[in-house]
């Protein structure tokens, strides 16, 4: 963590990935995050993973650094507490609840017009969606996998999700620093559907459908546009390589030694491989034979100071578990990473913010906090409840 937003709170109304990323990023960059929760946890408090004390391993994940004030949201007061939570401190309010509810922008705004909401959606007509679905309507998934499977493959990946975590985190603070100058609320609306489809068209996905009439095939493993697949050594070890640039493409065929062989197939074919990288997509057919036989015919214990003093790019293809003891950069050796006890009663190492601050301190990662500790703190912090009305309130049942 690092402590550039100290001083500014985020107050969080929202479940699965988007939102509650969002509040991630903002408590890793050093805001006070405090979110709501439904007594008893949401819809999310209990999604897998699950760690060995039936904690979920995802809450504590999208949460850690925040803290939890628990409030039971079927009931009109405890709407109504949620309504004022919402709109305290800063003003600025990140949920995935429905446009429509009890946490609409007109009826929040009508308690703090300065109100700035980040809304994340799955349409914007308010058509309920999630990742897989808009990413199923959006077409990658019949670009994905192998070019004689015509069935769909979804991605494990949450793109659009996590994407719309650090999206949203901008653009709230895009309209934050707009209302200093102008003491303007606003809500902001974001859609995971806009954001695929403009994800597609920025990518020149949307303008290749409609100026070269026709969907993009799939590719299996292989690079899109250029030379790039997996492959496999003599001691069966799958790497992935990757030659996009010329230094890398000049650099992997002078380790394999097939220079002359793919310089007799550019006479041949009347192309360059090292200044055309779309050529060596095109002609993929005829080359991976070639990368087949010389890196099936080397050890990868041999192969792999060769890449890296030529400045190949590569992978070795691990599992989680086996990147988790063999890549110390990822994880065992990674700053990004420290052991943290959290709220579900376990300890492991957990990351605080991805990006590295060269010139500031980075802070220990914060804890997830179990759902509703920070009920009271909250309720006498940021709405000035005195000890009998926040004791009150959980007589009746209010909050946990």
């Amino acid at each position: 963590m690092y402590d550039l937003l100290r001083g500014l709170t985020v107050i969080e109304g929202a479940a699965f990935i988007a939102g509650p990323s969002c509040g991630l990023h903002f408590a890793q960059m050093g805001a006070t995050v405090i979110r709501f929760d439904q007594i008893g946890g949401g819809p999310d408090s209990g999604r897998w993973p699950i760690g060995p004390q039936g904690q979920s391993l995802y809450w504590e994940g999208l949460n850690k650094g925040k803290k939890s004030i628990a409030i039971d949201l079927s009931r009109p007061e405890g709407r109504a507490l949620a309504q004022r939570v919402a709109t305290s401190a800063d003003g600025l309010f990140v949920t995935n609840f429905p446009v429509a509810g009890f946490l609409s922008y007109q009826k929040l705004s009508a308690l703090r017009g300065d109100l700035i909401c980040l809304r994340v959606m799955g349409w914007a007509d308010g058509t309920p969606a999630v990742d897989y679905t808009i990413n199923a309507v959006v077409g990658v998934p019949m670009m994905t996998g192998q070019a004689e499977d015509p069935r769909p493959v979804n991605h494990v990946l949450p793109a659009w999700d996590l994407l719309a975590g650090a999206y949203g985190a901008f653009a709230l603070l895009a309209a934050e620093r707009d209302r200093r100058a102008t003491e303007r609320g606003r809500e902001v609306r974001l859609a995971l559907s806009d954001l695929a489809a403009a994800t597609l068209g920025n990518l020149g996905q949307v303008a290749e459908v409609l100026l070269n009439g026709g969907d993009r095939s799939k590719s299996g493993n292989d690079l899109f546009g250029a030379f790039g697949r997996d492959f496999m050594t003599a001691d069966k070890q799958r790497l992935m390589i990757v030659a996009i640039t010329s230094r890398q493409w000049t650099g992997l065929i002078d380790i394999l030694g097939i220079g002359e062989a793919t310089g007799a197939l550019e006479t041949q074919l009347g192309v360059s491989f090292a200044v055309d990288e779309g050529a060596r997509f095109v002609h993929r057919a005829r080359l991976v034979p070639l990368f087949d036989e010389a890196i099936g015919a080397r050890m990868a214990a041999d192969l792999a100071p060769a890449f890296d003093a030529g400045g190949v790019c590569w992978s070795t293809y691990r599992t989680l578990g086996g990147a988790l003891s063999d890549e110390p950069r990822l994880f065992g050796d990674n700053p990004v990473f420290r052991p943290v006890a959290h709220g579900g009663g376990a300890t492991y190492p957990t990351p605080g913010s991805a990006a590295r601050l060269t010139a500031d301190e980075r802070l220990a990662p914060g804890r997830a906090p179990r759902i509703g500790e920070d009920t009271d703190e909250v309720l006498a912090m940021l709405l000035g409840l005195g000890d009998g009305e926040i004791g009150r309130l959980h007589d009746e049942g209010i909050v946990a």
